[in-house]
């Protein structure tokens, strides 16, 4: 692991302001009124946190697909592209994939999956570099190729609406389909070390991220980062911030986001905004979904629009459930200094974690630091007693 030149310590950033709506909502708590406190019953529960943390709040996701296959477009050493055709087969959908190959490769290896081709930055060099260096597979694909990221469009434009126009999801929910299809063809074609797959992405690819990998129980890691509001915040805290610029700002909250990005989440999260403290979910529901398969939530400390304070709230609440499941080892959470961006350290410590789960790499020491002073927590319940082991 590369080293840095700073150590992230307590009340880097200074909170002025942190607005509880509400507490957070029991994880546990099953629709019966009892609590799920065995494997069985957290397994049918676990149907009912993706009623609200997924299809409430992204709508009814796309199927799985009629078929899929993949035709090689390029061949080189370094990477090779290919052209996915999937969906219905009297309205199939086309995307296109590059993969990014360690040199000298024997066998399978791990694979980091982001649908954030469209941002740019998965060509940087360095970034690509922090993969394949270390013997890591970095796969990518454009998500806009699936539903368009255009917020003045109407809902529901691109080519997956056009093959399931029947269900009732938001752009999101098409993004983390595309995830899926991806893994579809790294099986396909057999170079990828399916028991370590990752999902990561950044912003709004973060927020595609934490919900593939919420559905896919075949990413083993998922990796969202600076996810603001609609995935790994916490839409009962709104809170502002003194920077590490001396500069105040805010958090971004469900109003904020459905006011310019309607399009991105199911329709009935239109009747929460100004009213989140109502919502029957927050986000802690949607980690708790990756549960037991590691999550690593990472921010950037002045980022305060992704809602630091709130990321690691509903961290924190996911943990209970991880507890539950015996888990623990596998939530990680971070922050670096600086702000909104996919940055080359996050690559880093997500590859920190791919080497130690895949060759038992030693952990950096900079998971588990807080850029804030320790807020007291709003919820009040914690993981039951499992009465099955």
């Amino acid at each position: 692991m590369a080293e840095f030149d700073y150590e992230m310590r307590e009340g880097l950033i200074t909170v002025t302001r942190l607005d509880v709506l509400s507490e957070l909502p029991d994880p546990f708590m099953m629709k019966d009124g009892t609590r799920a406190d065995t494997e069985q019953k957290w397994r049918e529960h676990r149907k009912e946190l993706y009623k609200t943390a997924v299809e409430l709040q992204y709508g009814t996701l796309p199927p799985q697909p009629e078929f899929l296959e993949v035709e090689t477009t390029y061949i080189s050493p370094k990477f090779c592209s290919y052209r996915i055709k999937t969906g219905r087969r009297e309205k199939p959908v086309t995307f296109y994939m590059k993969a990014f190959f360690p040199q000298n490769r024997q066998g399978t290896c791990p694979v980091v999956i982001d649908g954030d081709m469209c941002f740019g930055y998965c060509y940087n060099k360095e970034y690509l570099s922090e993969f394949v260096d270390k013997g890591i597979i970095f796969v990518t694909f454009d998500r806009t190729e699936l539903a368009h990221d255009i917020s003045s469009e109407s809902r529901g434009t691109g080519q997956l609406y056009d093959c399931y126009p029947e269900y009732g999801f938001g752009a999101l929910g098409a993004w983390a389909w595309g995830y899926s299809r991806c893994v579809d063809a790294v099986e396909k074609l057999g170079w990828g070390d399916m028991d370590l797959i990752t999902f990561t992405g950044h912003s709004r690819g973060g927020k595609t991220a934490a919900l593939a990998g919420a559905v896919d129980e075949r990413a083993a890691i998922v990796n969202p980062n600076a996810t603001c509001a609609g995935a790994c915040g916490c839409y009962r805290i709104h809170m502002s911030a003194i920077k590490e610029d001396g500069k105040e700002a805010v958090s971004e909250t469900l109003a904020d986001i459905l006011r310019v990005f309607p399009i991105w989440f199911g329709e009935g999260m239109n009747e929460y905004a100004h009213r989140e403290q109502e919502l029957p979910f927050d986000c802690h529901y949607l980690k708790a979904l990756v549960a037991p398969r590691v999550l690593f939530v990472s921010e950037a400390a002045s980022d305060i629009w992704s809602n630091p304070v709130g990321s690691w709230m509903t961290t924190m609440a996911a943990g209970e459930v991880y507890k539950f499941l015996g888990a623990e080892e596998n939530l990680f959470w971070y922050f670096r200094k600086g702000v909104h961006y996919h940055d080359i350290e996050d690559v880093r410590m997500l590859v920190n974690i791919i080497l130690h789960k895949k060759w038992g790499e030693p952990l950096s020491d900079r998971f588990f630091k807080k850029p804030f002073t320790t807020p007291e927590l709003i919820y009040n319940w914690s993981a039951p007693q499992r009465k099955d082991v």
